[in-house]
């Protein structure tokens, strides 16, 4: 164990220990809290853990929760908590519980207080632990009932433990006034958990460290969930922490007329934006630079909010994409994202773990569209994003992402405008031509290289997406009703019907 790893206590929470660049500065008092239900008890139970498998003594002292309770909570995480810390219930005396003995002159404020404080200080001399929980706060100021006695009662707690020099994790369920700042000013550190409730989908919880003496950390606000197994978090992203060095090499699609319009294909470590109206084919546009990823001996990683994976899978097969068969080679990573129970920092994570661990270099988020429901505000958004993006393309993975405009003809808007975060930015639109709904496709921007100025048609068919020649008599592309005025000869024709005989509807460029 290195000298700066044992000089901090590693409270065993995923993400958090990062956050607080190690832990908690050992033989110091700090604040966790949070309103009931946003997971203190279980982070406390996860401190105190992580301290028996570092050989360390434990005790959780529990004002509010008796011991069957916490052991409830425990085993619902798959823990066993016997002999690896002392617990410690301070109930109130067995007189006070008797109605016909209940008398204010006898059993005041300060005598209770003064009780509950020796019978603290009993346990801790009794066990000499080296981690400590406080749960909780909230009875400790009931007792004292002023602000001057709870300040003092804190002051008193903090000098007694610095002088055992445990490590105090204190909870606190803040029911009480919002401007009662008393422990911040005392704690080495402040640790708040907060819970968002939407309009629908599941709650969200997210943490940010207030206060840390002496000891640089993660700011902002972090998401994190409580599942079975305790607390999980997610630091924030932050791009410029992670730099690596690769070569910027054009990444094809393995369509020679698409890789022509693309100005050779993209470049590797860069985004592509694919806009267009729904049914337009964004998705399979994405498939085949994955499918041509994988075919390159990468690993590809797909991340669909918007499809059912059964019904993905059967559109892709249809087309000539076998995804089921790239994803058992283990090549292609394919995961169903449910907007309404993923917060933002999760997905985050869950992107970054891929291309960390299972060294996957073309991303392919579908779409964007979904990933907007989980967010709160577009402002934020648009910030996370940003540094998603950024995180992607200096781990030189190349990052394709779908959204789908509102409408199908006229004027699309977007739901959110990510134009300028893309490196290069794919136009779909359907027009009208000698009597038939057609699609046409086009690259708009490309920051790295040239690319081809030229709208082509293209054709999902049983082949996926064949490309046209370029077309040049165009009306009204950017008004969003493109529509065809020059002759039939470098139009697609339909694809061969099996139902009409061979040779009906060939296909010519």
């Amino acid at each position: 164990m290195s000298e700066t790893q044992s000089n901090k206590a590693r409270l065993g929470v995923a993400g958090l220990d990062d956050i607080l660049v190690g832990g908690l500065a050992r033989g110091h008092l700090y604040l966790l809290e949070g309103s009931p239900g946003t997971g203190k008890t279980t982070i406390a139970l996860q401190f105190l853990l992580e301290g028996h498998e570092q050989g360390e003594k434990g005790l959780y002292i529990t004002l509010s929760e008796t011991e069957p309770e916490l052991r409830l909570t425990a085993n619902s995480h798959g823990w066993e908590i016997d002999a690896k810390f002392d617990m410690f219930e301070l109930a109130p005396p067995e007189s006070l519980l008797d109605s016909e003995q209940q008398q204010s002159l006898l059993y005041s404020s300060d005598l209770e207080l003064g009780e509950a404080t020796k019978a603290i200080f009993a346990a801790v001399e009794q066990v000499r632990p080296d981690r400590i929980v406080l749960d909780s706060l909230s009875e400790i100021r009931l007792l004292a009932q002023s602000s001057l006695r709870y300040r003092r009662q804190i002051l008193l707690l903090k000098h007694y433990f610095a002088r055992n020099g445990a490590t105090v994790l204190l909870l606190d369920d803040l029911t009480s006034e919002a401007n009662d700042k008393t422990v911040h000013s005392v704690a080495h550190g402040v640790m708040r958990l907060e819970e968002l409730a939407p309009t629908y989908g599941a709650e969200r919880r997210r943490l940010r460290v207030i206060k840390y003496r002496g000891q640089a950390y993660r700011g902002g606000f972090h998401d994190f969930t409580i599942r079975r197994g305790g607390v999980e978090v997610f630091p924030r992203l932050v791009a410029s922490e992670h730099r690596t060095s690769f070569e910027r090499a054009p990444l094809t699609s393995n369509i020679a007329e698409l890789d022509a319009l693309i100005g050779g294909g993209v470049e590797r470590g860069s985004s592509a934006l694919v806009l267009g109206p729904a049914g337009a084919g964004k998705s399979l546009l994405t498939l085949h630079f994955a499918r041509a990823a994988v075919e390159r001996g990468e690993k590809a990683a797909l991340f669909i909010f918007d499809e059912e994976l059964g019904l993905l899978f059967t559109r892709a097969k249809s087309m000539g994409i076998d995804l089921e068969a790239l994803r058992d080679s283990g090549n292609l990573l394919i995961e169903q994202i449910d907007a309404a129970e993923l917060s933002p920092g999760e997905f985050s994570h869950r992107v970054r773990h891929r291309v960390d661990t299972a060294r996957v270099q073309t991303v392919v988020i579908d779409s964007l569209n979904g990933y907007q429901a989980a967010m709160p505000e577009e402002q934020s958004l648009l910030l996370h994003m940003h540094e998603l993006l950024q995180y992607l393309n200096r781990q030189g993975a190349t990052t394709f992402i779908t959204v789908a405009q509102h409408g199908l003809v006229g004027d699309m808007k977007s739901p959110v405008d990510i134009t300028y975060l893309a490196d290069s930015v794919i136009l779909l639109r359907y027009f009208e031509a000698l009597g038939r709904v057609r699609r046409a496709i086009s690259v708009i921007k490309k920051r790295s290289g040239s690319h081809e100025n030229t709208i082509r048609e293209y054709r999902i068919g049983r082949a996926g997406i064949s490309i046209g020649e370029p077309l040049e008599d165009f009306q009204g592309v950017l008004r969003g009703v493109p529509t065809y005025t020059g002759s039939s000869a470098p139009l697609l024709e339909t694809e061969a019907d099996p139902r009409l005989g061979s040779g009906a509807g060939e296909f010519k460029a």
